[in-house]
């Protein structure tokens, strides 16, 4: 029924990785898949946190590649590359290390949260790269530098529009807080670090959208979710005329994270309630998603 776009697992015993403060690290394999059975998540999309901002423990790509190959049918894997990585400069050709996880089956890039501004060139040479492997990219967006994890943009989110139109042929996918805040217009600093509240007027993530067709919605996490039920009237209207570009997913970060159920619920809910069509459940439930994949 469901495909999560985005999800966090570990490859090897829960006790080698060093935990999170509050004492948990990312569920195992098998505790994903014992949640997704529960509620019909099909397959679910890995992104390894390579990046070292926002974890304690850094993963390589190689382990999400060794979870997809011990489990082929239920998890695909995505690459992430450090924006920094190996020379540190914008001339870097990330893009050649992206082709060769592309080669061993990685199928896209993600979850970017290096704490850079997305116009610092380190980045903007990442996103080359991305589009140069024809790779989608999931990121993570912060309000501003040294805030824990996440590319750093302003209200209002120029610098996103700006690589918008910079990669064309780059498909975005937008995903946390600072985000999804950004459905509806800011009306304080509050606002942009947390869960909105009321009923929405439309803001810069619709205006996005409507003129990029390369900007895309991760629902996962608390955030994806909140965008949505805080106003359900609003969010029937926006889930309708961009069912071609959001998708599903979780986020889940560790065995006891809450995530699991809420937006899938409330989708399944909008769908019984007649608020969305089947079409527009199904498209963002899986089909978008194995489209932009190739699935």
């Amino acid at each position: 029924m469901f495909i999560d776009d985005h999800v966090h697992t570990i490859f090897f015993q829960q006790d080698s990785y060093c935990p999170r403060p509050n004492g948990e690290t990312y569920a195992t394999p098998e505790q994903l898949i014992a949640g997704y059975d529960s509620i019909g998540i099909e397959k679910a999309i890995v992104l390894p946190q390579t990046n070292h901002e926002g974890i304690y423990t850094v993963q390589s790509v190689s382990e999400i590649l060794a979870v997809c190959a011990k489990y082929p049918d239920r998890f695909i894997p995505f690459c992430n590359i450090d924006p920094r990585a190996a020379a540190n400069n914008p001339w870097t050709k990330l893009g050649d290390m992206m082709k060769f996880y592309r080669d061993r089956g990685c199928r896209g890039l993600g979850e970017v949260t290096a704490n850079l501004r997305l116009l610092d060139p380190l980045v903007q040479n990442l996103f080359k790269g991305a589009e140069e492997a024809g790779f989608p990219v999931i990121f993570h967006l912060s309000p501003y530098e040294k805030y824990n994890y996440g590319l750093v943009d302003d209200p209002g989110l120029p610098q996103l529009e700006a690589c918008l139109q910079r990669f064309p042929n780059l498909k975005f996918f937008g995903h946390s807080q600072m985000f999804w805040a950004e459905i509806g217009k800011i009306t304080s600093r509050a606002e942009r670090f947390g869960y909105p509240t009321g009923a929405v007027e439309p803001g810069r993530i619709v205006e996005l959208m409507r003129k990029y067709d390369n900007l895309y919605g991760d629902l996962s996490a608390k955030s994806g979710w909140n965008a949505l039920a805080r106003d359900r009237n609003f969010a029937a209207k926006f889930l309708t005329e961009f069912q071609d570009r959001l998708c599903f997913g979780t986020d889940v970060c560790s065995p006891s994270m809450p995530t699991l159920r809420p937006l899938a619920d409330l989708l399944l809910d909008m769908r019984k309630k007649q608020e969305i069509t089947e079409d527009v459940f199904q498209k963002i439930a899986r089909k978008n998603i194995m489209h932009v994949l190739s699935l």
